[in-house]
């Protein structure tokens, strides 16, 4: 029997309490109630902007308690138990179907890593009552304005920010748990720090013991917490919009063969999914005057972003998107996304440059060869980071190469020769434009 099977029929049964909103230590707090048998997690949100009397409290409600579904699979995901019992809040079957959609796409990596092949139909049931009193509405009226950016200390945000202010919007960056790269952004955009809508989001403890233990681990559509959030917080704040950064590229499967996508939760797929639950869910219980989440970067591909980003170099010193060193706001300068980040800015930065933003040449090190043919290579697993499609890694090493000439390093040198061999087509992005998009008309001239 597998791990997986020994913890589903020890652990059948998973249950959402709870959520709540508290006042503590004069910050606003929403904290979930999850249990697992004798096993209980609270995680929470924290936050000391405005509180809810301004607010459309039957919205509030709802956004609350989505944001517990969207929650639950971290926890969820350590033992897997086949049951999921949701008492604090009503599902129809639609968004019981919905939000398997949402946990079975986004936990493809971590099925496929856990060497765990369940069926969608067996995986999980959720049971939920039907329906459910809310508190009546009272609150703010219906005109939104303005327009909440996440942003993660990477280029993409960046770009996002940059093409909007081009616009005249008036934005309020979102940071979850603001880091030196975070704020350091929003500082070198130019943005009043009074716009930032700062949250801290808390893991409970008690899953990282179980984690220790054993338990099962690994990767969750963690982009599905940061929109369903998105939307709590935009709410609050009575915004119009909220604009991600997700782009083109975020579709591709990351293992040769299959659908698994590391970035399932930024894909056009879950944008289009997450957009049909607002409407249906959301829509009805503030007539339509809801947050209206998009991509603003879906039409390109991240080759275009970041020949965007480099005309902004107010921000090489500060834009900071490795996972490893996202605590010390450092690039690591060994892992697959310092690696991709490296190879994409290489097209149109020099080494002197890209050298002073990550601390070493990347393109140097030939111990990263297993990762940079996954990047490169047709028929291997791209590496498990929120990297781009290898036709646009291959338009980038084109570029640094024919900049470099002779003195290219060793990892080009590398790509020169799969090259040589391999005969790649190397298409053109300059003009690439992705018409699946949900992109406000008002917008849209700005990526064009």
């Amino acid at each position: 029997m597998t791990l997986y099977e020994q913890l589903r029929e020890k652990h059948r049964l998973f249950i959402y309490h709870s959520y709540e909103f508290l006042r503590e230590d004069e910050k606003n707090v929403l904290r979930f109630h999850f249990s697992i048998d004798e096993y209980h997690f609270y995680p929470q949100w924290t936050w000391d902007f405005e509180s809810l009397d301004n607010c459309n409290i039957t919205l509030i409600d709802e956004l609350a308690f989505s944001l517990g579904m969207a929650e639950l699979v971290s926890y969820w995901k350590c033992a897997c138990c086949p049951e999921v019992e949701v008492r604090c809040g009503a599902l129809t079957e639609w968004q019981k179907n919905w939000w398997k959609k949402l946990y079975w796409g986004g936990l493809g990596e971590f099925f496929y890593r856990n060497g765990i092949t369940p069926d969608f139909d067996g995986f999980m049931n959720i049971t939920a009552p039907a329906t459910i009193e809310r508190r009546a509405f009272y609150g703010r009226g219906c005109e939104l304005s303005g327009i909440l950016v996440p942003i993660g200390g990477g280029k993409d945000s960046v770009v996002s920010v940059e093409l909007l202010k081009k616009h005249g919007a008036d934005i309020h960056p979102y940071i979850i748990n603001p880091r030196g790269a975070t704020l350091g952004c929003v500082e070198a955009a130019g943005i009043s720090s009074d716009k930032t809508v700062g949250v801290r989001r808390t893991i409970d403890k008690t899953l990282l013991e179980l984690n220790k233990q054993g338990y099962l681990n690994g990767h969750t559509p963690f982009s599905a917490v940061v929109a369903f959030s998105a939307e709590l917080f935009a709410a609050m704040r009575g915004l119009k919009y909220i604009a991600l950064s997700n782009e083109s590229s975020a579709n591709e499967a990351y293992v040769d063969g299959t659908t698994i996508n590391h970035q399932y939760s930024k894909s056009t797929e879950f944008e289009r999914d997450f957009r049909e639950y607002c409407e249906h869910i959301f829509g009805s219980i503030a007539q339509n005057a809801y947050p209206e989440y998009f991509s603003l970067l879906r039409p390109w591909s991240e080759w275009q972003i970041a020949r965007e980003f480099v005309k902004y170099p107010q921000y090489f010193g500060v834009f900071q998107s490795c996972n490893l060193g996202s605590k010390t706001d450092v690039w690591c300068g060994e892992c697959a996304k310092c690696l991709y980040v490296y190879i994409l800015l290489s097209a149109f930065l020099d080494d002197k440059t890209l050298t002073k933003i990550f601390g070493c040449n990347m393109l140097e090190k030939s111990e990263l060869h297993e990762m940079f043919d996954g990047l490169v290579l047709d028929g291997e697993d791209k590496p498990f980071e929120c990297v781009g499609t290898r036709d646009e890694i291959r338009l980038s090493l084109d570029m640094a190469l024919k900049m470099r000439g002779a003195s290219a390093p060793a990892l080009l040198k590398r790509y020169y020769g799969f090259r040589e061999i391999g005969g790649f087509d190397i298409p053109d992005l300059t003009k690439f434009f992705d018409e699946d998009n949900f992109v406000p008309e008002e917008f849209l001239y700005l990526l064009k």
